[in-house]
């Protein structure tokens, strides 16, 4: 027995199947997954730039004969829809398993879904694991359902089930050898000649799915008698365990299809049948589509978020458990940019030119909040150079018109950012876009990208010339420039702006979580004025006392030198620095 969070069981359940190929884009809840799958042995594991070539690198594998194993968050599900659903008629070779992971709550992204509804749409069955346990017994064996049914299988998780330890019971590893390949156009080729037959197919194993689901073992009822019968799945189901112990449950481990004849049979052996979902109403929507009435909840479950005991408790008229007040007066922890970050100087810059800032998917988002409030927008991956574009053609001929400036990350821009760079030179648009490169894909934990040239196994690869990659594109005004030099980043910045041209500024410098080289802290003296300049960098190593004169905490300070930039009263000084006084963490 050993503690397994649910994204460890994830893999642990894939190599247990044997399968040998892990491909994936990092998004949390998920990114630990293919993280944990590329330490086992016998296993070949990569990031791939976004989750659509993951998922086609995976359809490449399965349909060689290899069992694959595929991961995600639930937004990166969009990216990859294009081949998913496709390949829901087209079906596998080896067992191809797609890890989805939501994010009830939007701990960590920019919307909540439910990839529930990409199962029903793509009629690609999807197993709803609630706990570390059944994520990997549920991810094995949904390679033997992938490869009976001629199918990719979708697991879902979400936040609760991917990053919460439970006991598991791990097993030995089956060797799944490679099946073999023979070229059949009529199944790989999807043009309408061959597509039409496989929608056909399709169909059929759609009613073999929805027989299968009828007997599907992952299907359960605890049953605790006849006065409330809840349906529920995945980590809802310890919420409502919890929260109701004389209600009886029926735990849905297969989410689509749906057990028609077994749900209406659980339904006419109670009084009163709830549905208890999260964030969404797929559950409720899909249980009444097939006529089966349901109970009115006394209070209505909230329509967002994460669920609780306590929630859902006061949905069925009771009260939450008691607790002791939040003491008054708590600091409040708002999110930062880490002390010495290289995107701070640029962000205070553009804040400095207000600039209107589309900004992307990444650590970097955290410029939009004060004291640097210098993003105006944030929508998807790869948004900020498509809007940017966007915000330049509707301000076009206008006499004045604040400067617009798109800034995306490194991995960000090997995601998605370079197709839409390469729409805007197409299109030959005019605009200002900063790359934030940090040598790492910083937000979910350090991964590599094309543009380090780190891969997953640490196998040896190459790094991709970010400039050039964008001079052989066609933008002609490319600049590096060091982000921890406060004129060179202003003077670039007001330079490009103020171009006709299109141009692309690329800020490289570490993460100061990969470089970890700390200098001796900054200090203040008593030159200091409280005129409070250094406090609108946003530092969380920096402070004020109680006449607003600034502090700096020599615990967290790096030595950057970032805010000695911006004290016009040369009050932030440094010990004189030597070769021992380097630190390299």
């Amino acid at each position: 027995m050993e503690l397994m969070s649910g994204n460890e069981a994830i893999a642990q359940g894939a190599w247990e199947a044997g399968a040998r190929i892990g491909v994936a884009y990092p998004g949390t809840p998920s990114t630990e997954t293919l993280e944990a799958f590329a330490e086992k042995e016998g296993v070949y594991a990569e990031w791939a730039v976004n989750e659509k070539v993951a998922v086609e690198v995976g359809i490449g594998a399965s349909a060689a004969g290899a069992r694959v194993l595929t991961t995600m968050k639930h937004v990166g599900v969009n990216v990859a829809a294009d081949p998913l659903f496709t390949a829901a008629y087209a079906g596998v070779g080896g067992g191809l398993v797609v890890l989805a992971a939501d994010d009830p709550g939007m701990y960590s992204s920019q919307n909540e879904q439910d990839s529930h509804w990409y199962a029903r749409a793509a009629h690609i069955p999807m197993l709803d694991p609630a706990d570390s346990a059944e994520a990997l017994v549920f991810t094995r064996e949904a390679y033997d359902v992938s490869e009976r049914f001629d199918v990719p299988v979708f697991i879902r998780s979400t936040v609760r089930v991917s990053h919460t330890k439970t006991p598991v019971e791990p097993g030995e590893r089956a060797e799944a050898a490679l099946k073999p390949y023979e070229s059949n156009p009529a199944k790989w080729v999807m043009m309408p000649a061959f597509a039409k037959p496989r929608r056909k197919d399709q169909l059929a194993r759609i009613d073999a799915l929805r027989a299968w689901a009828e007997e599907c073992p992952y299907n359960r009822i605890d049953r605790r008698g006849d006065a409330v019968g809840v349906v529920c799945a995945g980590a809802v189901y310890q919420h409502v365990v919890e929260a109701l112990p004389d209600a009886s449950v029926f735990k849905l481990g297969l989410t689509w299809p749906l057990p028609e004849q077994a749900l209406r049979a659980f339904a006419n052996s109670v009084k009163a049948l709830y549905v208890v979902e999260e964030a969404s109403e797929y559950l409720t929507d899909s249980v009444r589509a097939l006529g089966i009435e349901t109970t009115p909840f006394e209070r209505r479950l909230p329509r967002d978020g994460e669920l609780t005991p306590g929630l859902v408790r006061a949905a069925f008229g009771g009260s939450a458990p008691s607790h002791e007040p939040l003491p008054e007066n708590l600091p409040g922890r708002p999110p930062a940019l880490c002390a010495g970050c290289p995107h701070r100087l640029v962000f205070k810059e553009l804040s400095r030119m207000k600039a209107v800032v589309t900004g992307d998917i990444g650590c970097y988002t955290l410029g939009a909040l004060p004291p640097l409030s210098a993003m105006d927008t944030t929508i998807d991956m790869g948004a900020s150079v498509s809007m940017s574009h966007g915000f330049e053609l509707a301000w076009a001929g206008e006499a004045s018109h604040r400067p617009v400036v798109g800034v995306i990350g490194d991995s960000t821009f090997a995601h998605s950012g370079l197709s839409a760079l390469i729409s805007t030179v197409y299109n030959q648009g005019g605009g200002t876009i900063c790359v934030l490169d940090n040598r790492t894909t910083a937000m979910t934990g350090r991964q590599g990208n094309p543009f380090n040239g780190e891969t997953l196994q640490k196998r040896p690869s190459r790094e991709l010339d970010l400039e050039g990659v964008v001079r052989a594109i066609g933008v002609e005004d490319v600049r590096t420039i060091d982000p921890n030099d406060a004129l060179a980043t202003r003077q670039a910045l007001k330079e490009a702006v103020a171009s006709p041209e299109l141009s692309v500024l690329v800020f490289r410098s570490p993460c100061v979580l990969i470089d970890r080289v700390r200098k001796p802290a900054y200090g203040v003296t008593d030159a200091c004025t409280a005129c409070g300049v250094c406090s609108t960098l946003g530092c969380p190593a920096i402070a004020t006392d109680a006449e607003r004169h600034a502090v700096i905490d020599a615990d967290s300070c790096i030595g950057c030198g970032q805010c000695a930039q911006y004290c016009a009263f040369k009050a932030i000084v440094q010990p004189a620095v030597s070769e021992e006084g380097v630190s390299h963490e």
